[in-house]
């Protein structure tokens, strides 16, 4: 059955009776960052102008915060009889609240910090790594949820193996009213025994009213087909105690069980929320950008459609119920699930005011819905794509394709797509080309090698795009990663599955990309229009290699992932760099790259920024990884 969306009574009567408040979500209010992206619909948007486009080149570095880690590394003798406990990268994005900077760090403390002097204030470590390196990228974080009722506060962390916390932000102490003795064990409660060594949360868990939503993330083997579900749950955020329970993979009976093989429910796993999620108080709506399920290259053993896999789901944040719900990928084999939190954004299409939600994804599609009733904003089309040749496997004859806005990226591996610099570049690109099955957009992997463009990583990734609600504009960076896929049947008692994919990036000629560019980029959307207004490569690229001497080629963007973005009211800012380390300021209305600024470390996260004592900060995080490099809190501000 195909079932795409599906309106609930609850989605009929929010648009019954919740009256429409136009620019429900602002963004920061210039003295707080009270959640990932600056507000539950992720604007990541700020209205502070003191750093503007005629001083941002002023700016200089304010303080520098040590995380408190690398004490615990040096000094824990658990830690070190453990072996290597260093982190994947330091990805958190802080909070600041009522005066102060909320952070977390790899190894799960939570920290306090002075936001114009970088002193820490109190720390506080749940020795969570002492059960042993968290599942998917083991020592990583991207941060907490707050809550108030006005009267008292809580601060939020999920992680570990695995674990949410309640913490009173004016102690650091953990609140012995919630779960037990502060803390909920997450592997507990999900209808099937866990393995730790495959689940894990990275994300920060998002609060509704006095409900904490958690989501989860998972070893994505390729091994066998057994896995953790990836259900999202809601927990009483006085008492720790679970409040309900969304079954992204549904249970017999349930909604959607008739696209999935009818056992399917008690061993598949995956359909995950792995990355943040966004909120609309006002309507008590919480949105769910779920995943693909596990492996993500072969579902021979998951036939069907497999909701609410690589869907958007919005959900009643009080009792779990589901309002409506769109799927954007029909039985995934490409990895391609939402990668970020949705932008709830407020826009006005052809004279009407709608309550809109975007979802960018790894493909370069935006979908735009109405967040009341899920209804597409502008027509989504069912198109036929190419079927799999792989022996038990089935795949959509269709997958869904937005009319508006357009693509940020190309997506797809045809020969039109390779470089060609030169024709001496052209040829070796054609000839490693052709050693690949490859084709457009949902091509199914065949047996053999395969080229997937995008990649795995996108494409969007977690840090997701910004929306400015004064301009109604969306900002979306990307990187044009792509990657290989090995179709193949296991070797003997080595696998459960009849297909066993292998991942692996891959090169072009003589190191430069097999395809053409540009590698990294943004993109500005209006939103009103559906239309694009701007597109800019990030970075240099490589202009400099030996072989591209001489062709006065303009900038090709870098070849690496990049950092989330941040809006103030005139400025765009954005980090790159597991290589080329880099912080970017650009002008919103053109993107002009305005300066920009080289960074002591890899800058994989999101900046935020606020006012404290009358001047106005960027806060971001730096280091983490395999090097060693040490883990950071950096803040800017004009001299």
């Amino acid at each position: 059955m195909r079932t795409t969306k599906a309106l609930s009574i609850v989605s009929l009567l929010l648009s019954l009776f919740c009256p429409i408040a136009a620019k429900a979500q602002q963004g920061s209010n210039g003295n707080d960052w009270t959640s990932y992206g600056g507000d539950s619909g992720h604007s990541k948007y700020s209205p502070l102008d003191q750093i503007n486009a005629e001083n941002v080149q002023r700016l200089q570095v304010a303080w520098t915060w040590e995380s408190v880690d690398q004490e615990i590394r040096n000094s824990n003798a658990v830690i070190r009889e453990r072996g290597s406990f260093r982190s994947y990268a330091y990805e958190v994005t802080p909070l600041m609240v009522g005066g102060v900077i909320y952070t977390t760090t790899s190894l799960g403390q939570i920290a306090a910090i002075d936001p114009t002097s970088g002193e820490t204030l109190w720390s506080f470590d749940p020795v969570l790594y002492v059960d042993g390196r968290p599942a998917v990228h083991g020592f990583m974080t991207r941060g907490l949820a707050y809550w108030t009722d006005g009267e008292q506060e809580r601060l939020l962390y999920a992680g570990g193996r695995t674990y949410l916390l309640s913490i009173d932000p004016a102690t650091g102490r953990l609140d012995p009213e919630f779960g037990r003795g502060g803390r909920v064990d997450l592997k507990r409660g999900l209808g099937r025994t866990i393995d730790p060594s495959l689940y894990a949360v990275s994300s920060p868990p998002i609060v509704v009213g006095d409900v904490v939503i958690v989501g989860s993330a998972m070893t994505e083997g390729t091994d066998f087909r057994e896995a953790p579900p990836g259900h999202v749950r809601g927990f009483n955020v006085h008492t720790g105690e679970m409040q309900w329970i969304f079954h992204t993979i549904p249970q017999p009976g349930e909604f959607g069980a008739d696209t999935w093989p009818e056992d399917a429910w008690s061993f598949t796993g995956g359909a995950n929320v792995w990355t943040m999620m966004s909120a609309d108080e006002e309507l008590g709506l919480v949105y769910l950008p779920i995943g693909t399920t596990v492996p993500d290259y072969y579902g021979g053993h998951r036939l069907g459609d497999n909701l609410f896999s690589n869907s958007l789901v919005a959900l009643n944040a009080e009792t779990g119920e589901r309002a409506w719900h769109y799927q954007m990928v029909h039985h995934s084999v490409w990895d391609y699930d939402p990668p970020a939190a949705p932008n709830l954004i407020d826009i006005v299409v052809d004279g009407q005011t709608i309550k809109a939600v975007a979802q960018i994804t790894k493909q370069g599609f935006t979908f735009v819905f109405d967040r009341i009733t899920g209804e597409p904003v502008w027509p989504i089309v069912e198109r036929p794509v190419p079927q799999s040749q792989v022996l038990g496997e089935v795949t959509s004859p269709t997958q869904p394709f937005p009319t508006k806005p357009p693509l940020f990226l190309t997506n797809g591996a045809t020969v039109e797509d390779l470089i060609d610099f030169t024709p001496e570049l052209r040829a070796e690109a054609l000839e490693i080309f052709n050693q690949y099955n490859s084709g457009p957009l949902y091509t199914p992997p065949a047996p053999g090698d395969n080229v997937i463009r995008p990649g795995w990583s996108g494409g969007a990734n977690w840090w997701g795009a910004a929306f400015d609600p004064e301009t109604q504009r969306l900002f979306v960076p990307s990187w044009a990663h792509f990657s290989t896929v090995n179709i193949n049947p296991p070797e003997a008692n080595d696998s459960d599955l009849t297909i066993r994919p292998r991942v692996r990036d891959l090169g072009g000629p003589r190191g430069l990309p097999l395809f053409k560019p540009p590698y990294s980029q943004l993109v500005a959307f209006d939103m009103n229009e559906g239309e694009k207004l701007w597109h800019v490569p990030v970075g240099e690229g490589p202009r400099d290699h030996a072989d591209l001497q001489g062709l006065e080629l303009p900038p090709l963007g870098n070849f690496e992932k990049l950092g989330g973005p941040l809006l103030t009211k005139s400025l765009l800012f954005i980090g790159q760099g597991f290589e080329v380390n880099r912080l970017g300021v650009y002008d919103k209305d053109t993107g002009e790259e305005l300066w920009w600024m080289q960074l002591p470390n890899r800058f994989h996260a999101a900046p935020i920024t606020y006012m404290a004592n009358g001047k106005q900060y960027i806060v971001f995080a730096l280091g983490g990884g395999a090097r060693g490099e040490p883990e950071q809190l950096m803040a800017l501000s004009l001299p």
